[in-house]
């Protein structure tokens, strides 16, 4: 990892033209046409869902077509680096995950982008828990038991990912260093090749979003001993966190939020977030969130500047004391 290129991005002021500069009301007649917003993700992933039933909606409000480009590749940095270069008016926004804002810094000696200097916070739509799932044949029914399983045999033990140095592989990464526990890692190509491996009992257990592996655990095919994030999930309300183990603070949600160009006016940038915002609090849209196992957030751009800075500054160290390279 480029430990000096990483310290420049936590140095650096974060959008401080957002929080400080006045500017006058955004244009009334905003948006004159399409809007774009780029998922810097294939479709039919989670940026993607969220993309386009944020796109929907703003198209209603707006009465003006919101298209949703899709701009996959270098794990999410192709799409970032456009949106990044994009004329910063207001018609080009970009829907992402956390990855390529908070974890690929770390990972890539080049960044075609600095995702500090280049892009400004608009709001947090959604994060989205992760559970701690484990086979049912695993001798473990809490996330205590777990570890003094882990410690009884170091080394034997195995946790899945959707690849190295993806967010599920860093989520097990750290919770070896948070419980100082010896399990090994296990790579997989995407998420949808751990389900396998993971109900035969081929690997131990995994860090996964909850829309994807809570229908197994319901079904009973798979044990969760916890939710990864700082709070308990909407969707499983009756899962402890991590936290409540013993390990405070601990959290590897990921989650969708929207940035644009860095040089957007700070009156255009409010008005933005204040649609935004007014699109996830509709019920229907709050509703559709929880049935993906998604929880919907709509902060300032202040208070997503903080999670994007305190997120660098957590993944940069696991990633340098785990040593993890991306595939």
């Amino acid at each position: 990892m480029n430990e000096k290129r990483t310290r420049r991005w936590l140095a650096l002021p974060f959008a401080l033209s957002l929080i400080t500069v006045p500017a006058a009301a955004a244009d009334p007649g905003y948006p004159a046409r399409p809007v774009r917003i780029i998922v810097n993700f294939a479709s039919g992933g989670p940026s993607d869902i969220v993309a386009r039933l944020v796109s929907a909606k703003l198209a209603g409000m707006w009465g003006k077509p919101v298209v949703v480009e899709n701009v996959a590749g270098f794990a999410g940095n192709i799409g970032a680096e456009r949106a990044a270069k994009a004329t910063p008016d207001g018609y080009t926004l970009l829907l992402t995950g956390s990855s390529p804002i908070v974890i690929n810094p770390g990972l890539y000696d080049r960044m075609p982008y600095d995702p500090v200097r280049d892009l400004a916070p608009v709001t947090q739509i959604c994060t989205i828990p992760n559970l701690l799932v484990i086979h049912p044949g695993v001798p473990a029914k809490s996330v205590e038991e777990l570890i003094r399983l882990a410690k009884a045999q170091p080394g034997q033990l195995t946790f899945a990912s959707s690849g190295s140095g993806s967010a599920t592989h860093l989520g097990g990464e750290l919770f070896k260093a948070r419980a100082g526990i010896d399990i090994r890692h296990v790579p997989y190509k995407g998420t949808g090749a751990i389900v396998p491996d993971l109900l035969g009992g081929r690997v131990t257990m995994t860090f996964a979003a909850t829309a994807t592996f809570l229908p197994l655990v319901r079904e009973g095919r798979l044990r969760a001993l916890a939710v990864a994030s700082t709070q308990r999930a909407a969707a499983a309300p009756e899962l402890p966190t991590i936290a409540e183990a013993g390990y405070p603070g601990f959290d590897t949600s990921s989650w969708q939020a929207v940035l644009v160009p860095a040089k957007t006016p700070p009156a255009l940038v409010r008005r933005l977030h204040q649609d935004i915002v007014n699109v996830i609090a509709q019920p229907d849209l709050r509703a559709r969130f929880s049935e993906l196992g998604m929880e919907p957030v709509g902060n300032t751009p202040q208070e997503l500047a903080a999670v994007i800075q305190s997120d660098l500054v957590k993944w940069a160290r696991v990633i340098k004391d785990s040593g993890a390279r991306p595939d």
